[in-house]
């Protein structure tokens, strides 16, 4: 009996996902696909965080999708307005129409006699098995079932609530307790000006600090360019802008660490008024750009701490008691609730079980090719955005050479291609070079890149734009067709698209 199938299915429904399913009906119109979103919603991340305030670090302008304008006021946006928006996508160009939720993808096994992929998808009834030509994995990085929460001494004492920001309960109360949010990363920067005006006060408490810098809320400039150019072009201009500043301040971030970290810290000097001390509270260790820069929108961490709602405390944790948190200074934190904003866990591809013609590998296992699919691995690839940028710029780069790859296997009548390394001597390093503890904590477990093209993930849209489109796609890649005649599976009923521009 033949199984289910479509010839690209891609896996997850958030930001990533329905890019793809964008990309792929208006790109490779002839191609049937399906979106498997393990939980019961779309939107992934901005779906799954509901802390208060959750928002992007990003411009939206950036982080949106080049096809669909952000015409929001607010460029540094809200989780509400960031899912808002994937799901209006969605329903636009019909693709909320192809999303099968509840299914979770668990293996999937690759056969170069047939030119497919098996793949296991568990759901609340049970498991099923369907097969593509092409597996997608759009599901990010992050483990969305676990987070990094590390065993704290003492922390079975404390008489108060301990919540993690992953999993953020509907009913609780805040309001005139007192607060402990550890962690100096986005998320702790984006909870405490967030819940700052109900707690009877809030503190940050950092083993060490992050960098961080304000940026208006409302881009301007995007308003004036958006006010005398049509809706599409003043989406485009503004983003390429804001891509072309980030990347610059990144570069300029590498070059020169001392004058940036030096620019930074000034900045920061500047907002707090001396109302906090810089050293050590916002001096890392580290150069910028070792790990993410974190960005306040209209700078509403440093007036909540200038107006006294809200405070920083660098020191380590000695041990949690009944009453709150003793540090190893000897200070005490009182506290009613604590907010354990220690991190989020890394997983390759979802963590799915690959095997390749029999043999058992993993999406880690592998040497990036093109910042997307994997070495030895046909057919697939694997969504990833850029750690020093908005994440969708390099996500829409990737499912553009996804059809990119397609199309040309269609045109040249090949039914798979597998990317090799042609030299086995070549270097290889972390495909993240962030020091960031969640990083680090995976770092073994993730898939390698090369030194040299295309083995390399640049992290520079421009460079990789030209790539995406002008890359030989033929390069360090073997293609192949099937050896083994069937019948031709059955197709996967999908709804057509709608509203989908030339």
């Amino acid at each position: 009996m033949n199984l289910e199938h479509v010839d690209v299915l891609i896996v997850g429904a958030g930001l990533s996902g329905v890019g793809a399913a964008y990309r792929i009906q208006t790109s490779c119109p002839n191609k049937s696909y399906a979106i498997l979103e393990g939980r019961s919603d779309m939107g992934g991340t901005w779906d799954l965080f509901r802390y208060p305030g959750v928002r992007s670090d990003s411009d939206m302008f950036t982080l949106g999708y080049p096809f669909k304008p952000w015409t929001h006021a607010k460029s540094i946006a809200g989780g509400d307005a960031i899912l808002r928006y994937i799901k209006d996508t969605a329903q636009q160009f019909g693709i909320d129409r192809r999303i099968r939720y509840n299914h979770r993808v668990e293996s999937a096994s690759w056969s170069s006699e047939d030119a497919l992929w098996t793949v296991r998808i568990r759901l609340p009834e049970g498991a099923i098995t369907l097969t593509c030509n092409f597996l997608y994995m759009c599901s990010g990085y992050y483990n969305y079932s676990a987070a990094h929460s590390p065993k704290f001494p003492g922390i079975d004492d404390f008489s108060g609530k301990i919540i993690h920001p992953q999993w953020w309960p509907e009913d609780v109360d805040y309001r005139d307790r007192k607060v402990v949010v550890i962690g100096s990363g986005a998320t702790a920067i984006t909870l405490v000006p967030a819940m700052a005006d109900a707690t009877s006060h809030i503190t940050m408490l950092q083993r060490s600090p992050s960098y961080i810098a304000a940026l208006p809320a409302v881009d301007p400039v995007a308003d004036k360019v958006r006010a005398v150019l049509p809706e599409q072009l003043a989406h485009s201009v503004v983003r390429v802008k804001n891509a072309a500043f980030n990347q610059g301040l990144y570069q300029f971030c590498k070059r020169a660490p001392k004058l940036a970290r030096k620019l930074l810290q000034s900045g920061v000097r500047k907002e707090v008024g001396g109302t906090i001390a810089i050293d050590p509270n916002f001096t890392p260790t580290y150069n910028p750009w070792d790990q993410r820069l974190c960005m306040v929108p209209d700078g509403d961490l440093f007036e909540a701490i200038k107006a006294g709602k809200a405070s920083v405390v660098t020191d380590q944790i000695a041990t949690f008691n009944a009453s709150g948190i003793e540090l190893t200074s000897g200070a005490q934190l009182d506290a009613d609730i604590v907010i354990t904003a220690t991190g989020l866990q890394m997983v390759a591809a979802g963590g799915i079980d690959l095997i390749v013609d029999g043999e058992r590998t993993s999406p880690g296992a592998g040497i990036v090719y093109r910042g997307l699919m994997s070495s030895d691995v046909p057919n697939f690839a694997w969504c990833i955005g850029y750690t020093n940028a908005s994440w969708t710029l390099r996500a829409d780069l990737s499912s553009r050479f996804v059809c990119r790859f397609l199309n040309y296997l269609d045109e040249h009548n090949y039914d798979y291609g597998v990317p090799f390394v042609s030299d086995p001597n070549m270097e290889l390093r972390p495909i993240m070079d962030l020091t960031s503890g969640y990083v680090q904590r995976v770092i073994s477990f993730l898939p390698k890149q090369g030194t040299k093209s295309p083995w390399l993930l640049r992290q520079n849209y421009f460079l990789d734009s030209l790539s995406v489109k002008f890359g030989r796609i033929d390069r360090e890649m073997r293609f192949g067709r099937k050896r083994r005649v069937s019948m031709r599976p059955s197709v996967i009923a999908t709804a057509p698209p709608t509203d989908v521009p030339a």
